[in-house]
C-alpha cells in the first residue's frame, strides 16, 4: 500500500488491544487523535516513550486529543509491559496499545519499512483530525525516541491554523506571534486581526496569536 499523505482519510480498523477490542473511529469520536507505533514490547526506548506519553496525558486531554499506541506484539504482552512502564516511569498508562500481531494495522498505515527492519514497525506518528483526515505524519528510526514537547507544539499549531487564517513560523510556541495567511490582503488582515498586523515584507505579515 502507498504511504498515507496529508489530507488522506485515516483508515479505520478494529483490533485487539491492551484494553480490549478497539475500533479507531469509535474510540476517537469527535476528538483529535494521535496514533504512534513502537517496534516491540519490552524495548528500552519504547518504554520511555510510552511512560512519557502517559505523563503528558493531561496536556493531550486539554487539547481534546486521544492517544492510541501500537506494537506488533499481543495484548497479553502489552499488559505485562504496561506494568513495567508504570513502574520505571512512575506513571499510569491508561490509553490503549493496539495488538497488531498480524500486522494488519501496520500495513494499513505503512508502518513497516523493510529496508530498516522487515518485521518491526518504525516509530510512526499520525495526528488525525476530528474529520478523520491525516493532519501530520512523522517517522523516526527505531533508535530515536520521539519528542513529546514537539508533538504538543504541532498539535497547538494544527488546531490554531484550522480555526484562524494564520500559519505558524519556525520554532513557534503556543502564544507567540503567528504569520498572516498569504491569501489575505494586508488591508483585510488589519480588519480580521484587531490586535495588529506587522508588515515585514508584503508577503510576510505577523500578528499576535488570535487566541492568546
Amino acid at each position: 500500500m502507498a504511504s498515507l499523505r496529508l489530507g488522506d482519510e485515516a483508515p479505520n480498523f478494529t483490533a485487539d488491544s491492551s484494553v480490549g477490542t478497539i475500533n479507531l473511529y469509535d474510540y476517537l469520536g469527535d476528538s483529535w487523535g494521535i496514533l504512534f507505533s513502537h517496534p516491540a514490547d519490552f524495548t528500552p526506548v519504547c518504554t520511555t516513550e510510552l511512560g512519557t506519553a502517559a505523563q503528558f496525558k493531561d496536556e493531550f486531554d486539554k487539547r481534546n486529543v486521544k492517544m492510541i499506541a501500537l506494537s506488533v506484539d499481543g495484548a497479553e504482552s502489552h499488559k505485562e509491559w504496561i506494568k513495567d512502564i508504570n513502574e520505571v516511569q512512575n506513571t499510569t498508562v491508561t490509553f490503549p496499545i493496539i495488538a497488531d500481531e498480524d500486522k494488519k494495522v501496520s500495513t494499513l498505515y505503512d508502518m513497516i519499512h523493510p529496508n530498516a527492519d522487515s518485521s518491526l514497525t518504525v516509530r510512526s506518528v499520525f495526528i488525525i483530525g476530528p474529520d478523520k483526515k491525516v493532519k501530520l505524519t512523522l517517522t523516526y528510526p527505531a533508535s530515536t525516541g520521539r519528542n513529546f514537547y514537539e508533538l504538543l507544539r504541532v498539535i497547538d499549531s494544527l488546531q490554531l491554523t484550522a480555526n484562524h487564517k494564520v500559519a505558524t513560523p519556525a520554532n513557534w510556541k503556543n502564544g507567540e506571534k503567528v504569520v498572516v495567511s498569504p491569501a489575505i490582503a494586508t488591508s483585510d488582515a488589519i480588519k480580521i486581526f484587531p490586535k495588529g498586523v506587522e508588515e515585514i515584507k508584503p508577503y510576510l505579515r505577523m500578528t499576535p496569536d488570535p487566541t492568546a
